[in-house]
């Protein structure tokens, strides 16, 4: 299949636009607007027409729809292609493909607790040829390839606590919590681990990688504040600055998504470069606000308030609007920088008028010189 016959050619004059408006915020300039990112994924894929399942199965166009609709909705210069659960293959975990939703783990590779000393971390050129950096290799080298001015590349280790889980499934996991910790620490380092060499794997081949990583399962209505303290802001720190020391980097995206009230300052300390971005999806059942992350986090990054994800799954983009705007108006005027995002990916079949009311309130309400 030759994927760029299927699309028109991009619009280089709106990706300068894009590129400008989205530099700004990290190099702590003014453009026109504050720019808007809803963590897109298999939404482009079926906006052109293509099935969900498409984007994770079929990179190349994966990646191409992606860059296409970005512009669609005037969003991101860059083409972030990426999927669930990666570095888990090469742990020994079987992925199954779904229709409606990114592949899922359909099996343990830990069923009893001796297996976990088991496990084998492999090296940087197993990773090579391994499923996760291949798939990423497919996407990658494409986007480098067809539309070099939106190409970078990510290691992307989403989440240290829920991918070791995955190793010997969630409810084994949060036993392990309980009665055999270093059990479930040990699960944890491991994936980290293995991590780290694809991240080593993805900068060695391209010169860079933005590294995106966070906090999903361990977040505070699955885990005590005490359990995540001995499980997730070390690993969380460890991952990155291993990642730095191996040649990934600069960029750095924490990616916190569920509900973090009790927990988000225990990661306080963690690494903050001068490209990193902070997203924290809720408190409690609300969008985390703005305000409360500029306070928080407004010294030190550019932060990432959103909009709940719940809305775009609705025929209601006022209500998307007026959430927008409420965030828009608490934290525009962070010092180091604000995108407004979605608390998570914005759901494949969403409404294109709620994605457009999204953005409408970044054009009404985040506009420079109106704060």
């Amino acid at each position: 299949m030759d994927v760029p016959s299927l699309f028109p050619p991009l619009n280089e004059d709106w990706h300068k636009v894009s590129k400008k408006r989205y530099s700004s915020q990290f190099m702590r300039g003014e453009f026109d607007r504050l720019p808007v990112d809803p963590m897109m994924l298999a939404h482009s894929t079926v906006a052109c027409g293509y099935r969900i399942r498409d984007f994770y199965e079929n990179p190349q166009p994966g990646s191409h729809c992606l860059a296409y609709i970005q512009e669609l909705y005037d969003l991101l210069p860059v083409t972030k292609y990426y999927f669930s659960h990666p570095w888990l293959t090469e742990l020994g975990l079987v992925m199954k493909p779904m229709e409606f939703m990114a592949p899922v783990p359909d099996n343990v590779v830990v069923t009893d607790p001796e297996d976990v000393d088991k496990l084998h971390v492999p090296d940087v050129a197993e990773i090579e040829k391994g499923y996760t950096y291949n798939r990423l290799l497919e996407g990658y080298n494409y986007i480098q390839k067809n539309m070099p001015e939106r190409f970078v590349p990510m290691a992307y280790c989403p989440e240290p606590v829920g991918s070791g889980a995955a190793l010997c499934g969630l409810e084994q996991f949060l036993m392990f919590t309980i009665t055999e910790m270093d059990l479930a620490q040990k699960l944890v380092r491991t994936y980290v681990d293995t991590a780290i060499n694809g991240a080593t794997a993805i900068a060695k081949r391209y010169g860079l990688a933005m590294i995106s990583t966070g906090a999903v399962f361990a977040n505070s209505d699955i885990m005590s504040p005490e359990t995540i303290q001995q499980l997730s802001p070390h690993n969380v720190e460890y991952l990155v600055k291993q990642a730095f020391l191996h040649g990934a980097g600069p960029q750095v995206f924490y990616h916190f998504c569920g509900n973090h009230a009790e927990d988000i300052h225990l990661f306080n300390n963690i690494v903050f470069a001068p490209f990193t971005i902070m997203h924290i999806g809720y408190k409690g059942q609300e969008p985390f606000p703005a305000e409360t992350m500029k306070d928080m986090f407004g010294k030190k990054t550019t932060i990432m308030p959103s909009v709940d994800t719940k809305l775009f799954t609705v025929p209601n983009p006022m209500a998307v609007y007026e959430q927008a705007k409420k965030q828009l108006l608490g934290g525009r005027d962070s010092p180091n920088g604000f995108i407004l995002g979605t608390c998570c990916e914005v759901p494949p079949m969403s409404p294109p008028g709620s994605i457009l009311a999204l953005v409408r309130a970044a054009e009404d309400f985040g506009r420079y010189g109106d704060w």
